[in-house]
């Protein structure tokens, strides 16, 4: 009985000590006691492009800037949102081997992340485009990336010849997170050209292969000679570039996986918030007001178009007008009234939507989006 008492009281101690040095509000936590945990969808180890890979990029980007050792830095991928036990464990696995900070890069992870802020107050629970948070360790952080869609489709309108363009989508347009993007896409590509059309094919999972390959041979078989997504592979682009048509990819570059066809990409610079982040932390400065950036700041952005391409001087000069009206607050993107593809009027002739209706409540298409 003693014996087994000693066991227990050896394993209890090694666990704590695995779960590493405390954080505390309002307090500065050394730079060499910082770990950070980082769940991922997929795998961005085994991968060069996407959403799950733009955060380990951003992850690499942090460690560099702030001089953290590779050991500070915790991985877990393949952590699948859609079930809440997978990503309770993820997370307690972490926490176990001594990760004091968690960044949860997905919406689903948010409710399993409020509930483990709860239970462990003295770390730091930090969720991507979520919408919870409490006020003492767990915040929410996002960006405005319908504004770098608007210039994808300025782009797009101006670069197609068929009228025709095409957009993968990964969720329909009750999903405010991929509509506000499409909407954005779809107001630029009216601007640039108000005859072109957007047509939307939605394969209803942010990471299928097949289905997103699937999708842009329907739309370029229906006549569209630009092809854009909002899902996590680079398929879409790959099978653009088969087809001979052009296209623009998501989340990352994707000009490596198909540089006859990617014409530019809609990135994310996740480094920018991680490194603020955990410099908020080491200097006691953490606060959990959630964090909304936009492509003034630069988390989100439109590549420089490629050099693989020979392009009319009008296309880079009104990207840089429109970038410069974005940035300067000039142009809100949603502007004055919106008319949906159904004829409805959104919006106000004076006003622009607030973050909260484009993010939360956008469940309508733009007037010159085809349901495809």
């Amino acid at each position: 009985m003693k014996h087994s008492l000693a066991c227990c009281v050896c394993i209890l101690a090694l666990f704590g000590c695995k779960q590493g040095e405390a954080w505390k509000p309002g307090l500065p936590l050394p730079k060499e006691q910082v770990k950070a945990g980082v769940l991922y969808l997929t795998d961005p180890f085994h991968e060069n492009v996407g959403w799950s890979y733009s955060h380990k990029a951003g992850i690499g980007e942090m460690k560099n800037r702030l001089g953290l050792e590779d050991e500070q830095i915790l991985h877990e991928s393949n952590v699948d949102e859609m079930d809440p036990g997978a990503v309770e464990n993820a997370i307690r696995k972490l926490i176990a081997n001594g990760a004091n900070i968690i960044i949860a890069t997905s919406f689903g992870y948010m409710d399993v992340c409020e509930k483990l802020a709860e239970e462990f107050p003295n770390h730091i629970f930090a969720n991507a485009n979520g919408n919870k948070y409490n006020k003492v360790n767990f915040t929410n952080y996002f960006g405005r990336f319908y504004q770098a869609r608007y210039l994808a489709g300025i782009l797009a309108g101006m670069k197609t010849q068929s009228g025709k363009i095409g957009f993968v989508a990964a969720m329909g347009k009750d999903s405010s997170e991929v509509t506000c993007g499409v909407n954005a896409f779809a107001l630029g590509v009216e601007k640039a050209n108000p005859r072109a059309k957007v047509y939307v094919r939605v394969t209803h999972s942010w990471f299928d292969p097949m289905g997103e390959t699937g999708a842009a041979r329907a739309l370029i078989a229906a006549g569209c000679d630009i092809i854009t997504q909002h899902c996590d592979t680079p398929w879409p682009q790959i099978e653009a570039e088969r087809a001979g048509v052009w296209s623009i990819g998501d989340n990352s570059d994707m000009a490596a996986e198909a540089p006859r066809a990617v014409l530019s990409s809609m990135v994310w610079n996740w480094g920018i918030y991680y490194t603020a982040l955990v410099q908020s932390v080491m200097d006691g400065s953490f606060e959990t007001t959630p964090w909304y950036g936009s492509l003034g700041d630069g988390i989100v952005d439109l590549l420089p178009l490629s050099d693989n391409f020979v392009w009319d001087e009008k296309i880079p000069r009104a990207l840089l007008e429109e970038r410069q009206r974005i940035a300067s607050g000039a142009n809100d993107v949603f502007d004055g009234i919106l008319i949906t593809n159904e004829g409805a009027g959104i919006g106000k002739a004076n006003g622009s939507l607030s973050d909260e209706e484009i993010r939360n409540g956008m469940d309508w298409y733009y007037r010159n989006i085809v349901e495809f």
